[in-house]
């Protein structure tokens, strides 16, 4: 059998070593990119990222690299997002004013904001736990990329900013921040998209990315239709 593919997309501003070394412990072959047909090529991309939305989105048109994008997603490959590569995902974001993202997964990317009289300190970095979301699609994380993790399970996080999906019912885990319950992990036809860095998470973080390895080996073009659960 082929060792599978996985394209991730270098669009200057994601932390791709730590990416790549997670793929490669997987058992993916791995091609880090900002060409076209190396990322319409592969079986599968990641679209990862750090750093601001407006700079994210320039950067990706600037590479040309919206179009692949978005036709991969189309095409039903197993597609990840990670960080702000999951913000980008959505239709707009309020960092510094309001920027449209790539419009795949209605909704919008806002601030943490301080409540109760108390400033909260952001970016949030560090450890914090994951929970099950609360909707009608009860097995949603066991379909998943979380199959396997245990409910509870700490993730790693760095951001200042979280996804609030328009539909509820794509939302795989939830996590809170002083208060503040926010969306950590959707799930969205063939996309899994994670505010968290699983590739910094340890081995909770590899077994998300040996799930990834597994549904790209398959071949299931369309792994993570909605319309199944």
């Amino acid at each position: 059998m082929s060792v599978p593919t996985v394209a991730i997309v270098d669009y200057g501003m994601g932390n791709l070593f730590s990416v790549q070394q997670a793929c490669h412990i997987v058992g993916l072959e791995v091609r880090i990119t900002s060409l076209k047909e190396d990322i319409l090529d592969s079986d599968s991309v990641i679209l990862p990222g750090v750093g601001a939305f407006a700079d994210a989105m320039a950067a990706l048109r600037e590479r040309k690299l919206i179009e692949p994008i978005l036709e991969t997603i189309h095409s039903g490959k197993p597609f990840m997002g990670i960080c702000l590569g999951m913000q980008l995902l959505f239709e707009e974001s309020e960092e510094f004013g309001r920027h449209r993202g790539l419009g795949v997964i209605p909704g919008a990317v806002i601030r943490f904001k301080s409540n109760d009289n108390k400033k909260l300190k952001v970016p949030y970095i560090g450890w914090n736990r994951i929970e099950k979301f609360p909707s009608q699609n009860r097995n949603l994380w066991e379909r998943s990329l979380l199959c396997g993790i245990e409910e509870g399970a700490f993730m790693y996080f760095v951001h200042s900013y979280y996804c609030v999906p328009t539909d509820k019912s794509i939302v795989v885990s939830r996590s809170e921040y002083h208060g503040i319950v926010y969306c950590s992990s959707v799930l969205f036809d063939n996309i899994f998209a994670c505010q968290f860095h699983p590739e910094r998470s340890g081995n909770t973080g590899l077994t998300l990315y040996r799930n990834f390895m597994k549904m790209t080996q398959r071949g299931e073009l369309r792994w993570l239709r909605r319309k199944m659960l």
